[in-house]
């Protein structure tokens, strides 16, 4: 049986996170999804500690990353991603409202694989993730799998 990585959806916004939810749903992906409230909540998914500590091996898929966000913003996440080698393969596809040139460009400088910004209207937004989710769960081919090893750095 092949075992389906993980979509990460790393949102401070309650209802964003659940539209979003139902929008990745609806389209029938069989990839779990794991809302995330921010930043910090991210990292520690990713390096398997904290309340992750006991999650089962593996990078996700693809990380779904707002940027505007509490404690630690999605810009420093996607530098501290792309910055270690466990991780720099993972997609990360930026969501968010902002429409700031000065956002893009520093989410493209720091290697982001896509920058969406969320529609405003409800059936916008869900169309918008339902291609994001299909896209990135179901059509790309990711490189192989490079999970960190147990003990690995932060």
């Amino acid at each position: 049986m092949i075992s389906l990585n993980r979509i990460l959806l790393v949102d401070d916004s309650p209802r964003d996170r659940e539209m979003a939810l139902e929008a990745l749903a609806a389209n029938n992906l069989a990839n779990e999804v794991v809302p995330l409230r921010d930043g910090v909540e991210a990292l520690d998914y990713l390096y398997r500690r904290g309340e992750h500590a006991a999650r089962p091996p593996g990078n996700p898929a693809v990380i779904l990353l707002d940027l505007k966000m509490p404690r630690l913003d999605g810009l420093e996440v996607l530098r501290q991603v792309k910055q270690d080698p466990a991780f720099r393969r993972i997609p990360v596809v930026v969501m968010t409202s902002s429409r700031e040139e000065h956002d893009l460009v520093k989410s493209y400088d720091l290697g982001v694989n896509a920058y969406v910004v969320k529609p405003v209207r409800f059936q916008e937004f869900v169309e918008a993730v339902r291609q994001l989710g299909a896209f990135w769960a179901v059509l790309n081919v990711p490189p192989p799998d490079t999970a960190p090893a147990e003990g690995s750095r932060p």
